[in-house]
């Protein structure tokens, strides 16, 4: 049976102040009524920080009966989420509220009283990494402190906290399997492996240390049954802490970069180029004019530390980049046959993150709001930075921007809208006009460029 790699949250159609320290005590020293009072004196604190999130809207279901048609459904996902500021920000996974019309959370013990429910607002969410934040209009909330992933160790006690399979409020305890672990050798996305409990549902819950401080977000699990098996995945705090303050402050992930592929050193790497394993990462590639290549790096090059951190392969790269903003400079320790230099050089923002254009739009003039986009006119600035085009203008998608009036497969951010029910549209202006002579029920078809290929969207009216 093939192992499946499961989201937490469920999708179906509708008809730290006490922590606990028990190392260097002597036999005897703590009993398990003590271990046992700590456990919910943390389970107590915690769980008035984690809230239950419910995402609602509309989808095609096929029809078995009629090969190639859809039967439209609504739909509704379930999953959990963490409140990081008393002011109502709540982070959450993509995967939760991806899609979703309207949101609800459920939250215990606002201002005393039982069970809270607001309507929140998708602030930000960045598919990548698959985190998602939103906002609900409350204040004087409880909010889960961050903890350091950096600090996390293997064998580490943990506790998950979220709503698995719907039931809120839940909470389960493991330790951490893996402090830093990559679905490949090269993948440049980190998570924190561990074997407590978690289900669908648990999607967006907190995964906390015994200090009461957020770890990580609980993401996805491996399975052949379909449930906790022992092996989940959850993303790291010091990521989660970036998405957060990028989102908040931008509505987009700033996602930087130094003009690198890197490799991890395996083994046979080492044995075959005369290098150290696990002893900084291989420079495989430059980026043309990047910063990596102005500052003078070259292929074949070691980087062997970043800041003062040592490198011990990709991962270590990638959750080290996190903690720089755009334009910072970095010194790393670079290795280049036997000579050890240091080189000086700007970390910049990735130039093929589709989300890029976010911060050249607003909602006064660029929201298009019957797409639920927010676009840019295709002019020599923008095209200078783009791929070559299929067609030499029209609007590119910038970001997303609330809820569309249509439904059906949507336009993604860095696609370009060149038509209409087959008339083409070269400007915000041309494209808006378009959609107003649509008539009320009338499917829209538009045409646009992904990736290099061109394809056609079709929407139904809502």
């Amino acid at each position: 049976m093939k192992m499946k790699i499961i989201a937490l949250a469920m999708f179906f159609v509708l008809s730290a102040q006490s922590p606990i320290h028990a190392q260097g005590r002597k036999p005897g020293g703590l009993s398990l009524g003590d271990f046992s009072g700590q456990l919910q004196d943390l389970t107590s604190r915690v769980s008035s920080s984690v809230v239950q999130i419910t995402g609602s809207g509309y989808g095609m279901e096929s029809d078995g009966e009629h090969a190639g048609t859809g039967i439209l459904t609504r739909e509704r996902s379930t999953g959990s989420g963490v409140i990081v500021s008393e002011d109502g920000y709540i982070m959450t996974n993509a995967h939760v509220v991806d899609g979703a019309r309207t949101i609800r959370i459920r939250i215990s013990g606002v201002s005393g009283k039982g069970i809270s429910t607001f309507d929140a607002v998708l602030v930000g969410i960045d598919r990548i990494l698959d985190l998602a934040l939103l906002k609900i209009e409350a204040t004087g909330l409880q909010a889960l402190p961050f903890g350091n992933a950096n600090e996390v160790k293997q064998g580490e006690l943990v506790m998950a906290f979220g709503s698995p399979l719907g039931m809120d409020n839940s909470v389960s305890m493991g330790i951490v399997s893996a402090a830093a672990r990559q679905l490949t050798d090269d993948d440049p996305r980190i998570y924190i492996q561990t074997d407590a409990p978690i289900n669908p549902g648990n999607s967006g819950g907190p995964l906390v240390n015994t200090e009461g401080h957020l770890i990580g977000i609980n993401t996805f699990i491996f399975s052949k049954s379909g449930g906790s098996e022992g092996i989940g995945f959850a993303i790291p705090s010091n990521v989660i802490r970036y998405v957060f303050e990028s989102l908040r402050k931008d509505g987009h992930v700033h996602r930087a970069q130094i003009g690198i592929a890197a490799r991890t050193i395996t083994p046979s790497l080492a044995s075959g180029l005369n290098l150290e394993p696990e002893s900084g990462v291989l420079v495989e590639d430059i980026q043309m004019d990047g910063p990596a290549e102005k500052a003078g790096i070259e292929v074949g090059d070691v980087v062997l530390s970043i800041g003062d951190t040592s490198l011990r392969n990709v991962r270590d790269l990638a959750l080290e980049l996190y903690r720089y903003n755009i334009g910072e400079t970095v010194t790393l320790q670079i290795l280049r046959e036997d000579m050890k230099f240091s080189i000086k050089l700007a970390v910049a923002e990735s130039d093929d993150d589709p989300e890029r254009f976010a911060d050249m739009v607003n909602l006064e003039d660029n929201l298009i709001p019957k797409l639920g986009i927010l676009g840019l006119t295709i002019d020599e600035k923008i095209r200078s930075v783009l791929s070559a085009l299929r067609i030499p203008d029209g609007v590119l998608v910038a970001a997303l921007g609330g809820s569309p009036s249509y439904f059906g497969d949507q336009p993604q951010a860095g696609d370009v809208i060149h038509a209409v029910n087959g008339t083409r549209v070269n400007s915000i202006e041309s494209l808006e006009f378009e959609l107003r002579q649509l008539k009320p029920g009338k499917s829209l078809v538009l045409q646009l460029e992904r990736n290099g290929s061109m394809l056609f969207l079709a929407l139904e009216p809502n």
